[in-house]
């Protein structure tokens, strides 16, 4: 279990009202960001991993966990506009990236913006966002809405809805997602449609840190998206030993070790 007490919590101003941010640790600054529709509490169990080495800074994205909410539409691109607000307010002149799932796509949008000011990049369980992605923006359903109800089965249908992502005796980490879930229930799909419509490939190019994409075994959302940014970006890839969309919180410490070996690596 983490120490909580090892984490520090912060705020910083940015053009849209304050943003949310934990952090553990000291020396070069690693930031990660989270999937849609989590917060930071994604990261509770890597942040102090990753902290003994590093400076480890967990953001809550923009519209997400104790984050500004504003009422402006949201796209990667309002995402990365806020965490390069984060980036500047904490200065950070050189840091590390790591995202997961909605959190690697915005990822991929700060890399290619601050170029030779990130010093690597860790892509897990990212989509792909290219033509493909963007097609299936119309069909699409709707991963994680659910309605409110007065007899709140809603929160029932919310924890059914992850279930199968998490295995027995991962409830504390399935519970998580339920009350990030649940404090932004109005507009809980906006981040999955903001990948949708992402256009990820010219991007792509202006990337200049070294990458490595990982992706766990039983996420077969993303699992396809390795070999496009190992042909893509030239990086190397890594399928995780176990785990599913919940990977930071199912396999912590492998999650932690990757992320350590590509920063050590620079």
């Amino acid at each position: 279990m983490t120490d909580t007490g090892t984490l520090l919590k912060g705020y910083v101003p940015s053009r849209f009202g304050q943003l949310h941010y934990v952090e553990c640790g000291a020396g070069e600054p690693v930031l990660l960001l989270h999937q849609t529709p989590r917060s930071w509490t994604e990261y509770l169990d890597v942040l102090p991993l990753v902290g003994d080495r590093y400076r480890a800074i967990a953001m809550d994205t923009l519209g997400y966990g104790a984050s500004a909410k504003p009422t402006v539409p949201y796209s990667i691109e309002r995402f990365a506009d806020a965490a390069g607000d984060l980036i500047e307010a904490l200065g950070l002149d050189r840091f590390h990236l790591v995202g997961h799932h909605t959190g690697g796509v915005i990822a991929v949008e700060l890399a290619a913006r601050f170029r030779d000011r990130v010093a690597s990049l860790t892509l897990s369980g990212t989509p792909f966002a290219d033509d493909e992605k963007r097609a299936g923006a119309v069909t699409h359903g709707r991963i994680d809405h659910v309605g409110p109800a007065s007899d709140g089965r809603h929160l029932r249908e919310l924890w059914d809805r992850r279930r199968g992502f998490y295995r027995p005796g991962e409830e504390a980490a399935l519970g998580r997602y339920v009350m990030d879930t649940l404090t932004v229930l109005d507009r809980v799909e906006e981040g999955h449609e903001a990948v949708r419509r992402y256009a990820m490939e010219p991007r792509l190019p202006q990337i200049t840190s070294r990458t490595l994409a990982v992706c766990a075994p039983r996420d077969h959302y993303s699992l396809p998206s390795l070999a496009k940014f190992a042909a893509a970006l030239g990086c190397p890839t890594k399928v995780l030993s176990d785990g599913h969309v919940a990977a930071p919180e199912q396999v912590p410490q492998e999650f932690a070790e990757n992320v350590l070996d590509r920063v050590g690596r620079g």
